[in-house]
């Protein structure tokens, strides 16, 4: 009998290719599942002659993690922090058997994780790091199977308010900067703000970094270099910070440490910004203040480093120019001018009229 029922479950014990062929034996839960698997194996020893299942993959998950930190996560800038979250993630799931690992398995996890107020967006951020690590083992030709998260969809995250400063808050905030008793954290604030730099890149600026009439950011998040014009005072007034403290920093720096005076100064000033943005509103008030101004989003793009245009484009709707025509081509304006001319709509399509009224509210 090829299927027979055991302590240990169903088993299927069969030679589908004849009394000489490859014995298969495996337990299942439910009979339903042996028969289908016993079928399974019919099929493809028929259809194919010499055909084996392919192997199980018996490594734990924490195994394929150590490979991957080993192989590739290592040289990445953030690979230790990524290796410290999927050694955490695979705990939490159990430490599965790698061919036990699939998208139904994360789900579960997420769930539990979400249930525990872990919000949407951070686990878009694990999957992506679980995702990523199967990719890269697979392009190494250590993983064989699919990825087990390639089905597995992203929460859809609404778009956060971008918050940034007006030229009062601005008054407000450097105020309080300069009432503080860290001296480069103003200096910090002004080079986030006429370059759009992070406050990492900004805090970290060395001398050689800063040179006829540019500042170029090398240690950035896109791991590529950027060059930032920047006025003929700004360079001056860097220089003198740097000829002021630079006995006291060393490494050809011109700041030391100056987040926290940052915090604190915003915080005095009793501005309140969404969660997350504190520092980072400076780079926000650059882009939103660029586009305002009307500046170029292909020109912004390149300024702030991003690698698409689309992130970029969170700023287009501040462009003085943006979606204008919506003002003249709306039907209630093409309404009123029909109304001032004295003319029904469909007339006013071909109105000189209406096209000479449309222009003056320009």
């Amino acid at each position: 009998m090829t299927i027979r029922k055991t302590t240990l479950g169903w088993l299927v014990d069969t030679r589908p290719e004849g009394a000489t062929g490859k014995r298969y034996r495996k337990s299942f839960d439910t009979k339903r599942e042996a028969l289908e698997y016993e079928a399974w194996l019919k099929t493809n020893a028929t259809q194919t002659p010499g055909w084996q299942p392919a192997k199980r993959d018996v490594r734990k998950l924490t195994e394929l993690i150590e490979i991957w930190h080993s192989q590739h996560g290592r040289q990445l800038s953030s690979g230790e922090d990524t290796y410290s979250r999927l050694k955490k993630m695979a705990e939490a799931m159990g430490n599965p058997y790698a061919d036990k690992m699939t998208g139904e398995l994360f789900a579960q996890y997420r769930a539990v994780r979400i249930e525990a107020g872990i919000s949407a967006s951070s686990m878009n951020r694990e999957k992506s790091y679980l995702q990523a690590m199967f990719n890269e083992l697979a392009r190494l030709d250590i993983w064989k199977g699919e990825n087990p998260l390639q089905k597995v969809r992203s929460f859809k995250i609404a778009e956060r308010e971008l918050s940034f400063l007006t030229y009062d808050q601005i008054d407000l905030l450097f105020a309080e900067l300069k009432k503080g008793r860290n001296e480069h954290v103003h200096m910090i604030s002004q080079v986030c703000l006429a370059t759009g730099a992070r406050w990492s890149e900004a805090e970290t600026l060395r001398r050689p970094q800063v040179r006829n009439g540019l500042i170029q950011f090398a240690l950035t998040k896109s791991k590529k270099v950027r060059a930032v014009p920047i006025d003929a005072d700004l360079e001056a007034t860097l220089d003198g910070h740097y000829q002021k403290h630079s006995s006291t920093i060393g490494d050809e720096r011109f700041f030391s440490t100056a987040y926290s005076a940052f915090i604190e100064a915003l915080n005095r000033t009793g501005i309140i910004l969404p969660a997350g943005q504190a520092t980072h509103v400076m780079r926000h008030t650059f882009a939103s203040h660029f586009m305002i101004n009307g500046g170029n989003i292909l020109v912004l793009q390149k300024i702030l480093g991003h690698s698409s245009l689309a992130m970029t484009m969170r700023y287009a709707h501040l462009s003085p120019d943006h979606l204008i025509e919506v003002r003249t081509l709306n039907p209630l304006s093409k309404w009123k001018n029909a109304q001032i001319c004295g003319l029904t709509v469909a007339a006013e399509a071909t109105s000189e009229c209406i096209a000479i009224e449309a222009r003056s509210l320009l």
